[in-house]
């Protein structure tokens, strides 16, 4: 779970798009040479914290670890603080740096004592399920051209679509297989928008930034890819 020049961004992009919660990575940081990142992902955010090297031992928060093993260890019972945000993170989930990824890709004030019985031998390095992704994305109605906050979630050939998060039922299943494009959208009078081309309806969305729209095309293409390579290998014919 050690992923030697992985960007900040990089990093962001795989753990919310593969990752779950607690699902960690370590980095090198580009501020100084003794200077590590956690990058740990919390519901729907990822958070960076430092860890110092000094050569014998990892500086992290107030405390001092011999190893990186026994700083594991100690977080994966006890949760990080977000120093600005006050979330709670357990370490759960090493991302393992050897995984087949899509074509995508704070520091610590205080930690609690919250005991939860977790152990090093609990965190199976296993990659979480490849090319999911969920988050908010302001969709155009179909009839009025207004636009509303939607919690899409995608997930093996569907994106579905919710009111909100806490919506148990999509308001909308999109059948990926039936889709034949996904493009940045420059038509509307908003920013940061993409569109996905179905034959009897083109969907426009807007994402709150460019990088995240830019996370969404190149997942959503990456998995058009995939159900074209599939639908290829079932329509070839058999070798004799």
């Amino acid at each position: 779970w050690y992923h030697d020049n992985l960007t900040r961004h990089a990093a962001e992009a795989l753990l919310l798009s593969n990752g779950q919660d607690g699902s960690y990575l370590l980095r090198k940081s580009n501020e100084r040479e003794d200077l590590y990142s956690l990058s740990v992902r919390g519901k729907d955010s990822v958070k960076h914290f430092h860890i110092e090297h000094t050569g014998t031992s990892f500086k992290f928060g107030f405390n001092e670890f011999s190893s990186l093993k026994e700083l594991v260890m100690h977080f994966a019972n006890q949760p990080l603080i977000g120093s600005e945000t006050g979330t709670l993170i357990v370490l759960k989930h090493p991302y393992p740096r050897q995984v087949e990824e899509p074509s995508i890709y704070e520091s610590v004030r205080v930690h609690t004592a919250m005991q939860t019985g977790r152990t090093e031998s609990d965190l199976v390095p296993n990659a979480p399920s490849l090319g999911t992704k969920e988050g908010y994305l302001i969709k155009q109605g179909k009839i009025v051209k207004n636009w509303k906050t939607r919690w899409f979630t995608l997930h093996r050939n569907e994106l579905k679509y919710f009111k909100d998060q806490t919506a148990t039922e999509p308001i909308r299943a999109l059948d990926l297989t039936e889709c034949s494009a996904v493009q940045f959208d420059y038509s509307q009078e908003r920013v940061n928008c993409f569109c996905l081309v179905f034959p009897l309806r083109t969907y426009y969305l807007c994402a709150k930034t460019g990088i995240e729209a830019d996370e969404w095309i190149k997942i959503l293409r990456w998995k058009l890819s995939q159900i074209r390579k599939q639908l290829e290998e079932r329509n070839a014919p058999l070798s004799s």
